[in-house]
């Protein structure tokens, strides 16, 4: 892929690109235009910065935006060769001529209530043979003798030459049939997706306190275990379903992010221990602040997991409100900021408490730097 330049196409965070998108599917859906008129995408970027979580984000806004419902068909191109992707000869009915089955991938829903997304990841890992099976499906939608569904969305994903990944040079005549943008880390784009998605608070917490440590991709490093997103929403499965605790957890962890990383957050998960009570707070029985930075963090972490799992309780909300206010001004906007990423439009829920919307007005303005 030396032959594709990076310096020369748009590079978006997860959260820019869903943005950009989501509005022009939803507007060729609505408007009844062809999706095959909007060219099929193709996302650069090094491993585990969010490409794939940021499909599947956009399929989720598509059905916001269109009452479709979208079904993602997540095809790994790595795994494939050109015979895969046509299908399995056989004779036809008078054994005269040979014909090919329709690959299961490729059998998708074509009905006026759907929306298919075709996404083609690693096609940048996948052989020159496979990519250019992949023509027909990228520009013309169809599979040798098979055809993609008029409702469907193509989009395509790989690693840059520059990660040091395994790669296959990409043909002119693939690369000029898409719409490339370069996919880039942004931890507050990752925040608002973690919070929302229930990445454990520890790992939130943590990666607020150090926002350096979300993405530690070197292409330099040989290292085998590294931090970038997807690592950390493993470190947060390990922790969610199977033990919160962080020393319990390490030897697994570090193998996910690596040992200098893996100590670090061992140490800082530590703090959890002297937090005031996150459940005495939603009740209004907690007056307790802490004043360590590190304890800062996780305390806003750990009350917006919680207001997470009780959204719709908005008295208790309204209790961590009235306690967030409280708080050195510029971890409240951190708190807030964060409530609001819980779900679409919650902030709207959270301007009719009284305590929130006095302190909008007052100190609104500390919102644009929290992250």
């Amino acid at each position: 892929m030396s032959d594709v330049k990076m310096s020369n196409i748009p590079q978006m965070n997860p959260e820019r690109l869903i943005a950009e998108l989501a509005p022009a599917y939803c507007s060729l859906i609505n408007s009844g235009t062809p999706l095959r008129l909007f060219p099929s995408v193709m996302l650069w970027g090094p491993p585990g910065v969010g490409k794939s979580q940021a499909v599947r984000q956009l399929g989720k806004e598509i059905e916001r935006g269109t009452g479709k419902t979208v079904n993602v068909t997540d095809v790994r191109l790595l795994l494939f060769n050109p015979i895969d992707l046509r299908g399995i000869p056989t004779a036809n009915a008078d054994k005269t001529l040979a014909i090919w089955l329709k690959p299961q991938i490729f059998q998708m829903d074509d009905g006026d209530g759907t929306v298919n997304i075709l996404f083609l990841d690693e096609i940048s890992a996948a052989p020159q043979s496979v990519q250019a099976a992949a023509y027909q499906i990228t520009l013309d939608r169809v599979v040798g003798e098979h055809k993609l569904p008029e409702n469907c969305i193509v989009i395509a994903a790989g690693n840059r030459v520059t990660d040091k990944s395994v790669a296959f040079k990409m043909p002119k005549a693939l690369s000029n049939r898409l719409l490339h943008i370069e996919v880039e880390s942004s931890f507050k784009a990752w925040k608002a997706w973690a919070i929302r998605s229930g990445v454990n608070d520890k790992v939130v917490g943590f990666l607020s306190f150090r926002q350096n440590r979300l993405f530690a991709f070197d292409p330099g490093n040989d290292d085998l275990a590294f931090a970038t997103p997807r690592a950390w929403e493993m470190v947060s499965n390990l922790l969610n379903h199977i033990d919160p605790d962080a020393d319990k957890m390490y030897p697994l962890i570090a193998g996910i992010i690596g040992t200098g990383a893996a100590i670090e957050f061992r140490t800082w998960a530590k703090v959890y221990r002297d937090l005031p009570s996150v459940e005495g707070i939603f009740d209004g029985t907690e007056s307790k602040i802490p004043t360590g930075t590190d304890a800062m963090y996780a305390l806003c972490s750990a009350m917006t997991s919680y207001a997470r799992d009780h959204k719709d309780e908005m008295r208790r909300i309204a209790a961590s409100i009235r306690y967030g206010t409280r708080l050195p001004p510029d971890f409240a906007a951190v708190l807030f900021r964060d409530y609001m990423y819980i779900e679409k439009d919650y902030r709207a829920k959270l301007l009719q408490i009284p305590e929130f919307s006095a302190w909008i007005s007052s100190k609104g303005r500390l919102l644009n730097g929290a992250v």
